[in-house]
């Protein structure tokens, strides 16, 4: 506080006189008990050096404090510092920080760090764990406001606007650092925090190191019960302990909380306490030593003196204190360098563990008009008694609005005045009150007082990702979520809002508990005048209010309102029409009015919708169309209307051939595409006319629009439209109408409610002053699209006319006419109604008629009778030389009649009145004319010699609508123009377009042959001629051509081709050059200043050309060649010096996207083009040839030619493509044909065919589906004939390295289709004689449509329904007739193994009734007379297919043929029986069997190829199944007897034959028998696995696996460890990787890990996945480093890759791994290894090594030696054999070698190397006889 230095003065200064006191002399007192500022005491101390001045000063404690007592204050947040010890209260709980109540008005805050050392612990280790802990309590769990805490200043920070922060802790360790083991006694009173609950008590963290505090659970309870937080203490809780007992010297003491004995405690002397150690919130008896206005001085414990400021006396007791009075005291604070001592007589701090008395929540904030100043203190403020009778203080910085506009009089004791409570003291027990007129009248002070709905003022504070921070009042800040920054998303709001800004916001939401408040900034929000929607009881059906979409869904937008309220719009609430996609309409953010269908309070559920109903007035009729017309009108249909009502603005009109009669309106500008024609049109209809072809345009707002634009018209019919925003792509042009005309640009609507946004920019070619200037609402236009927003749907557009015209202006132009004088021509028929005389006249025509009037600008009237009615004017001009005075007759030649005005243009001037012979004119032929009259969008002039009238474009383009003066066409002006039409219309006129002989008149379509200069260089005439040297200074750098100032007139220009002589390929040339830089060139050129083209150096103009430079060195110096030939300008000549296949250096001038090539400049005068399918090789640069281009780049290309119009060179930056067959190259999709193909363009212009058979390797149902026009494609070249390419899209085709999965084979010819085979393909038609079936680009089958399905079928309609054009099946080859070339194919499911093609539920008959016995007999016959025998056979004979591949997978049951006999006899009569075993006696052992060996093979190949059995056999021949049936209709009754006792005896059979042990299964029933009598027998479970692979069903074999492993006993662990690694298997073959990884992570959950990471290890290696099993095998090793099986089977695999280098590696890594007593049978191993696999010389190195180490180890001997034996040459056996009998080993053991060694030369060797073993054995044993007697 500002009077901290009158009150603590300074050593050596004199406190200011009082008023009406002499200054008395500071008096030297001792420091210790002074009160002083921290700073101050500090350099006392520092001063007094004077050891025995200090001890006068001890000596004399009582009679240093004198006079000075006048100078206790309150405290100040200036007095805080580090370390300084306070007692607080707690304020408010949060989340993360604690917020405390000082003395004096103060506070401060503890972070959830501070709170003690265990909980900080249990904060960081919930933090590293990332999942919540049960031990640790949130802070409103811990604490609860109004509990007095000890606290400790850790640091005082300062903010950017002068505010201070005090941080603070409770930490018993930094609050009680004063304490020590030995100072601890009993009664003391010291802050605790719970470290642990034990079994009989807590741990207490008291804070003092080498002590351990207890606390009983008896000492305890009463407190619990009190605070109500739970039946324990809980970790980090902080307490006020009472010492009870104090054992060992201080290191073990015990705690009391209990309420009672905390509250009866007292500091005494006998605790030991110290200035030092002395904590605040100790209760002390002080005896009063001064009494002063502002507080007293106490003594206390003997000899500590302290303070207490007038806001802790207590109030009932204020007045009446006298000196050496005994009070009892509470310690409020201690300063941590001074010690100076604060204490608070105030009745609740008198007992510790009590609390301060709270205000009541409705007093916050509250105005109270009259308050009565109890007490002024001119330093510090005053202290006032409010209507309550509670005190309450005012700063001094708030008793007024200034410090100048304070008067101290007006706050005498007694003296009222109006405040308002803006704080509440809990340590000062006082409210704080601000006199203040703003703070009183200012309507937020604090979150309470904010509500929901309210609009706030607020001040942006700070921009963050998650939104903006708004300061709307001191003390509250609210936050703007991002969503809500603006009605859109604002992807940079930074741009929008700055720091400081004011802004008006809307409360979303507000939690004054949380200090959480939600703001809007969105203006449809924050102006809405609509309820404000809050809570879920406010929400009554039928409420409308604006809300904004949180969320959009398929099944419906969630919106929320205020307050976090938010209710679902079901999606067929979300407009009048059906919104399949509601995402991609609503987007996050978007406010919308909403009506409220249904609200349940209760369950917090509501239901809303977009239809907002309203009953429509009955004067507004049509602007409230009917419902039914939103649905029976599409946008696009053309309708008939009548006009109703003409506006000024429109017509207004109803649609006819509508009952409803439904109203609609054409505004003026939707008449037409021509402004003038569009106001001429509504002119001349009138009320009840029928206008006839208007198209549907849109329904939004309140009525239905139409439009008559043409172009419009077709766009839409052509679908060159766009029907949302997601279907926009850059580059697109589209037709639409201008919305609307703003100072920064244009916006255009198009068909379907699309708008864009065309900036100034790029609005015009020219410099665009006023857009006004340039487009009219209304207007058409062609836009191309720019770019495109998704997050916020906003389309940038170009309306350029460089950028969206063809780039044929004169077409353009004239077709632009064409069409207008089309719609002329319409509205002449409405006008011969009204004006039949205007109809008759036509430009051309010669009238009579007589002179009127003379007007003041030279134009004359004129009137004829002829003419009644009409303005006749001609112009001065058109008056000729001749004087002419009113009344005179004349003849007159139209020349123009406005139909609108009424006014008719004709001319007196002889040369058009003259009649001449007219002449027979060419197309295209040219002529100079004279332009005669101006209109709108045309010129008349006048062919000379004829006096023919010509008309002639002004505008080439619809959006090419603004001239320059200097550009328009003026009267009598003679320019040439090229006839287009030789035939006068209707309108007396011809066609023709401006020639070039003025170019300035269009909006210039420059041709890519000419260099775009952005700068305007002006044309000077100069005296440089080509070879000239000169200096000039950069002025600007374009990528292909930089600008040279050469003097301050002159500019010239250097190309990037005359930069550098050696140009490297994908450099800038032109960035080696800097703007500002001083160049020396030379002159090598000149270019037109209008047309930029080069001109020779005899050329006429050439002095006022640009000059072209030059800077390249060896032409500045040297020879140079001029850029044009002296007499040639012919770009031919230029051209013809390329020779194709020549590569030249060329550099990007831009890619052109409407024409798709890129043009490049090889010279300043020479352009070329690159075809986009020369561009590149890799289809990635193709897609997007823009971004893989750089504007200026030096590109190398190939010359291909010229292009059509000689004036460009065709290059191509991949080489000169010759599209030979096997060649691969790229296209793009021309066409995309159904059940056929697709169309490429190839590189070079031709285009090749795709079958839908070489779209891939695998059939898909929609093949065609990923292909759309425009794809970039790589393609094989399949064959080149004729100019017919045949193009294949196979990825086996296209990367034949890769071998890729060909699931369906290229079939080519009818040799590549064998009987039996299953083949894929498409429906190709359906025909009375079967179904054809597409199996390759050339090859057909057929299936008959008994082959189709078991069904019989009279409507073929039906096969059409299953079976359509390009439907994907598989069907089997019944037989092939390679002469005809005809197959024949069959889909029944018992021999396709696919389900039938029509499904049973049509419930259609089986073939066998009588009648269609018949029918298909006859159908049969005449389609095909060999059908019987071949299909009698069918089956049987199909089910024959791969028998040697069968045979030698199973051997064991070749001759066991009876199976098939009985299980026909089951099914079918006596007949086929007989029938089926001549066949098998014909054919011995060819009976189909599924014959799985026990030792199954998991390979795919194999099990591909296993013949399919089909389960159930049925009868081929439909005819004899019907014959015996019609017979059993006349058998007798001893027939039918004898028929029954045969089938017994049958099923008899069938029986026995089930029964044979030795029977193989053949069907899933047989494996489920088997699997029930043996579930436990993996074998059985794996073979019907397989039985279920050769029928290649993957689903069911994953099926049998699963059931398998939940049937199987879980003791049987190897047999369920079977079924698992069969799984793996099935997986690894025909699932993918992340099917396989679930298989193996559940297998590992199931069995022993170790065994299912080998086997899959082993799969991996069987299938070649090197790479995979590289990886499993180093999880291994890191999870079961220990098992020395994983390390050497991981060496055994590098072994077998060839990996010699990595096992050698692996070797140190696993002696490192496993423990020593592994080692050596580690190493053997691996030698052993290193023997089989790998290098011989370090295998024995191994070995050799570990025997010199060990060279007792028999066993490795052994090894080394049965090894040796095998690989090594014998001299190296007999060696190891040697070395091992002179060893010293046990005898036994040397029998063992000698014998081992005896037997080896007894088989390899001779006998004297036999007799020499013998004598070494001899030789042992008499040295060991001779050694056992010494």
């Amino acid at each position: 506080m500002a009077s901290m230095e009158e009150n603590f003065p300074r050593g050596g200064t004199q406190k200011k006189p009082a008023e009406g006191k002499t200054p008395k002399p500071k008096l030297e007192q001792d420091n210790l008990f002074d009160v002083q500022h921290e700073e101050k005491s500090q350099k006392r101390k520092r001063s007094q050096k004077d050891q025995v001045k200090q001890k006068r000063f001890k000596a004399d404690k009582t009679a240093a404090v004198k006079d000075n007592i006048m100078n206790i204050g309150p405290l100040t947040i200036e007095a805080l510092s580090e370390g300084m010890l306070l007692l607080g209260c707690i304020k408010e709980v949060n989340d993360y920080d604690l917020a405390i109540s000082l003395p004096n008005g103060l506070s401060g805050f503890v972070p959830v760090t501070q709170v003690s050392d265990a909980y900080s612990k249990l904060l960081t280790k919930q933090v590293a764990q990332g999942e919540l802990l049960e031990e640790l309590n949130s802070l409103p769990e811990l604490f609860s406001p109004g509990t007095l805490v000890r606290c400790i200043v850790t640091s005082i920070e300062k903010s950017d606007d002068g505010r201070r922060s005090v941080k603070l802790s409770i930490d018993p360790k930094k609050v009680n650092k004063g304490l020590s083991s030995t100072t601890l006694a009993v009664g003391m009173l010291l802050s605790g925090s719970v470290l642990s609950m034990e079994d009989h008590g807590y741990l207490i963290d008291i804070g003092v190191t080498g002590t351990h505090a207890f606390l009983p659970h008896e000492k305890a309870k009463n407190y619990i019960k009190a605070v109500k937080k739970g039946p324990d203490l809980k970790i980090g809780q902080n307490l006020n302990c009472l010492i009870v007992e104090v054992k060992n010297e201080g290191r073990v003491v015990c705690l009391s909380i209990d309420r009672s004995e905390v509250a009866a405690s007292i500091a005494t002397e006998r605790q030991n306490w110290t200035l030092s150690n002395l904590l605040p919130g100790l209760v002390v008896k002080a005896r009063v030593q001064k009494v002063a206005p502002l507080g007293m001085k106490l003594t206390f414990l003997s000899y500590f003196t302290g303070i207490v400021d007038f806001m802790h006396m207590d109030p009932e007791k204020s007045m009446s204190y006298s000196p050496d009075q005994v009070v009892k005291a509470c310690v409020l604070s201690v300063h941590s360098t001074s010690k100076a001592v604060r204490l608070t007589l105030r009745p609740p701090f008198l007992h510790p563990g009590g609390a301060p008395r709270q205000l009541p929540a409705q007093r916050m904030g509250a105005v109270l008009e009259e308050a009565t100043v109890k007490t002024f203190y001119k330093q510090f403020g005053a202290v006032f008694e409010l209507d309550d009778g509670t005190l309450a203080f005012a700063r001094l910085k708030h008793l007024s609005k200034t410090r100048k506009s304070f008067k101290p009089g007006a706050f005498k004791e007694g003296c009222k005045h109006k405040c308002r409570i803006i704080d509440y003291s809990l340590m000062d027990e006082m409210c704080i009150v601000s006199l203040k007129h703003q703070i009183i009248e200012a309507q937020f002070l604090q979150y309470q007082d904010i509500h929901v709905g309210d609009v706030v003022q607020g001040k942006v504070v700070s921009l963050k990702p998650i939104g903006m921070q708004v300061k709307v009042a001191d003390g509250i800040r609210g936050l703007v979520p991002s969503l809500h920054l603006s009605d859109v998303i604002l992807k940079q709001p930074e741009k929008k809002y700055n720091i400081g800004d004011e802004v008006k916001c809307r409360v979303l939401e507000c939690n004054p508990g949380g200090k959480k408040l939600i703001l809007t900034l969105k203006k449809s929000l924050v102006q809405s005048k609509l309820p404000v929607l809050s809570n879920y009881e406010d929400a009554k059906p039928g409420l409308i209010t604006h809300g904004f979409v949180v969320c959009a869904r398929e099944f419906g937008c969630i919106v929320k309102f205020y307050n976090d309220v938010k209710g679902l719009v079901p999606k067929n609430e979300l407009g009048s029409e059906p919104i399949s996609c509601p995402d991609k309409v609503f987007f996050d953010g978007q406010v919308l009015k909403v009506m409220v269908l249904k609200c349940e309070p209760q369950q917090e559920r509501l239901l809303l919708s977009f239809r907002l109903s309203s009953k429509p007035g009955p004067e507004d009729k049509w602007k409230c169309t009917p419902k039914e017309k939103e649905v029976k009108y599409q946008i696009g249909e053309i309708v008939d209307v009548k006009i109703l009502k003409k506006k000024d603005n429109g017509l207004e009109v109803s649609i006819l051939e509508d009952e409803d009669n439904v109203v609609a309106w054409i505004p003026t500008l939707h008449l037409s595409d021509f402004i003038a024609t569009s106001k001429l049109l509504w002119h001349c209809l009138q009320e009840g006319d029928v206008l006839p072809r208007v198209m549907y345009l849109s329904d939004k707002g309140e009525h239905i629009i139409l439009s008559r634009k043409s172009s419009v018209i077709s766009a839409v019919q052509e679908e060159q439209v766009v029907r949302s925003f997601s279907e926009i792509q850059p580059g697109m042009l589209l037709t639409g109408y201008v919305r609307n005309v703003m100072p920064f640009g244009v916006f255009v609507e198009f068909p379907f409610g699309v708008t864009g946004l065309a900036p100034k920019v790029s609005m015009s070619d020219k410099f665009v002053t006023d857009t006004k200037d340039h487009f009219v609402v209304g207007q058409t236009v062609i836009a191309k699209v720019m770019s495109i927003d998704e997050e916020k749907q906003r389309v940038l557009l170009n309306l350029k006319v460089s950028e969206c015209s063809s780039g044929d202006s004169a077409a353009d132009g004239v077709a632009l006419l064409n069409q207008y004088f089309k719609e002329l021509k319409e509205i002449k028929e409405l006008l011969r109604r009204g004006k039949p005389s205007i109809c008759e006249l036509v430009p051309g025509k010669r009238v009579h008629l007589v002179m009127q009037d003379v007007r003041e600008d030279g134009s004359a009237l004129f009137s004829g009778s002829s003419v009644k009615g009409l303005t006749i004017t001609a112009t001065r001009y058109h008056l000729g030389d001749k004087n002419i005075s009113p009344g005179e007759k004349r003849k007159a030649f139209v020349l123009h009649v406005d139909a609108l005005t009424s006014e008719v243009h004709v001319s007196l001037r002889e040369e058009l009145l003259k009649q001449r012979p007219k002449q027979r004119l060419r197309e295209n032929s040219q002529h100079s004319v004279v332009v005669q009259h101006i209109t709108e969008h045309f010129a008349i002039a006048s062919l000379p010699g004829t006096a023919q009238l010509a008309a002639v474009p002004i505008a080439c383009h619809f959006n090419d609508t603004f001239r320059f003066d200097s550009e328009k066409l003026r009267v009598g002006q003679t320019i040439s123009v090229t006839l287009k039409a030789v035939k006068e219309n209707n309108h007396g006129v011809l066609l023709a377009v401006q020639g070039p002989a003025k170019k300035n008149v269009f909006v210039r379509t420059r041709n890519e042959s000419e260099t775009v200069l952005e700068e305007m260089l002006p044309a000077v005439k100069h005296s440089l001629s080509p070879g000239d040297v000169v200096t000039g200074t950069i002025k600007s750098v374009r990528p292909t051509h930089v600008t040279v100032a050469i003097d301050d007139k002159l500019t010239g220009s250097i190309h990037a081709s005359r930069i550098l002589d050696e140009v490297p390929i994908g450099s800038f040339p032109t960035s080696t050059l800097k703007t500002g830089q001083k160049v020396t060139a030379r002159v090598i050129g000149g270019r037109d200043v209008n047309t930029y083209r080069c001109l020779p150096i005899t050329h006429p103009h050439f002095t006022q050309s640009i000059p072209e430079l030059s800077i390249r060195p060896s032409e500045k110096e040297g020879e140079f060649t001029a850029l044009l030939n002296l007499k040639e300008e012919s770009s031919l000549n230029k051209l013809g010096l390329y020779n194709v296949g020549q590569t030249v250096t060329c550099f990007v001038k831009k890619y052109n996207m409407l024409k798709n090539w890129l043009e490049v400049e090889v010279t300043p005068d020479i352009r070329g083009r690159v075809p986009h399918l020369l561009l590149s090789l890799n289809t990635k640069v193709l897609k997007h040839p823009e971004k893989s281009f750089k504007n200026g780049q030096a590109i190398s290309a190939t010359v291909t030619g010229t292009d059509a119009s000689e004036t460009n060179l065709c290059l191509s930056l991949t080489g000169i493509h010759s599209l030979e067959p096997d060649t691969i190259s790229v296209g793009k999709v021309a066409k995309v044909i159904p059940h056929i193909g697709l169309t490429i363009v190839l590189p070079g212009g031709k285009t090749g065919k795709v079958s839908i058979f070489h779209l891939n390797d695998t059939y898909t149902e929609d093949p065609l589906g990923n292909f759309e026009a425009g794809k970039i494609v790589r393609c094989y070249i399949l064959s080149n004939e004729n100019d017919k390419i045949q193009l294949s899209l196979r990825q086996s085709r296209l990367n034949p390295k890769v071998k890729s999965k060909v699931e369906d084979i290229e079939i080519t010819s009818i040799k590549d289709v064998k009987k039996g085979q299953l083949v894929r393909g498409y429906v190709k038609s359906i025909t009375p004689s079967g179904v054809f079936f597409g199996l390759s680009t050339s090859l057909l089958g057929r299936i008959l449509f008994q082959n189709v399905s078991r069904y019989f079928v009279q409507n073929y309609s039906l096969y059409e329904k299953y079976l359509p054009e390009g439907k994907l099946l598989t069907a089997k080859v019944l037989g092939v007739n390679r002469k005809e070339e005809h197959i024949e194919l069959s889909l029944l499911p018992e021999d396709t193994g696919m389900p039938s093609v029509l499904p049973e539920s049509l419930g259609l008959p089986e073939y066998g009734t009588e009648e269609e016995k018949r029918e298909a007999d006859d159908e049969g016959k005449r389609e095909e007379p060999k059908l019987k025998t071949k299909r009698r056979r069918g089956n049987y004979e199909s089910s024959q297919e791969a028998k040697p591949k069968k045979r030698k997978i199973c051997p064991a049951d070749e001759n066991d043929s009876g199976i098939e006999v009985y299980y026909r006899e089951e099914e079918e009569d006596d007949q086929e029986e007989e029938a089926a075993k001549k066949s098998k006696e014909g054919k011995p052992g060819e009976a189909p069997r599924l014959q799985v060996s026990m030792g199954f093979t998991w390979d795919e190949d194999n099990a591909m190829d296993i013949p399919v059995l089909d389960q159930k056999e049925e009868s081929s021949e439909s005819e004899e199944e019907e014959d015996v049936r019609s017979k059993l209709k006349k058998r007798t009754k001893k027939e039918k007897d004898l028929e029954k006792q045969k089938r017994e005896k049958e099923l008899c059979k069938v029986e026995a034959a089930l029964m044979d042990p030795s029977r193989q299964p053949q069907s899933a029933d047989d494996f489920d028998r088997l699997v029930l009598g043996s579930p436990n027998s993996s074998i059985l479970w794996l073979q019907y696995m397989a039985f279920h692979l050769q029928a290649t069903e993957i689903e069911k074999a994953r099926a049998v696996a699963e059931r398998a492993l939940k049937t199987i006993s879980f003791r049987e662990e190897q047999e369920k460890l079977n079924v698992w690694v069969a799984l793996l298997n099935l997986e690894n073959m025909y699932g993918s990787e992340e099917t396989l990884m679930k298989v193996f992570e559940r297998a590992v959950q199931y069995n022993e890990p170790l065994k299912v990471f080998q086997h899959l290890c082993d799969i991996y290696a069987s299938s070649e996945k090197y790479k995979q099993a590289e990886e499993l095998y180093h999880t291994m090793l890191k999870r079961f480093r220990q098992e020395k099986s994983v390390w050497l089977k991981y060496a055994s695999f590098l072994l077998k890759q060839g990996q010699a280098e990595a096992t050698h590696r692996l070797l140190e890594r696993a002696l490192k791994a496993l423990p020593t007593k592994e080692h050596v049978d580690v190493i053997s191993r691996f030698a052993q290894l290193e023997f089989h696999s790998g290098d011989t010389e370090h295998a024995k190195a191994l070995f050799e090594s570990t025997l010199s180490n060990y060279p007792k180890r028999t066993d490795i001997w052994s090894i080394y030696m049965d090894i040796m034996i095998k690989h090594g040459s014998q001299k190296e056996v007999r060696d190891i054999f040697e070395r091992v009998i002179h060893l010293s080993l046990a005898p036994k053991k040397m029998k063992f070698f000698f014998k081992r060694y005896l037997d080896y030369e007894n088989k390899f060797g001779t006998a004297e190397s036999v007799l020499a073993v013998k004598r070494a054995a001899l030789e042992y044993v008499e040295t060991k006889s001779s050694l056992a007697d010494t």
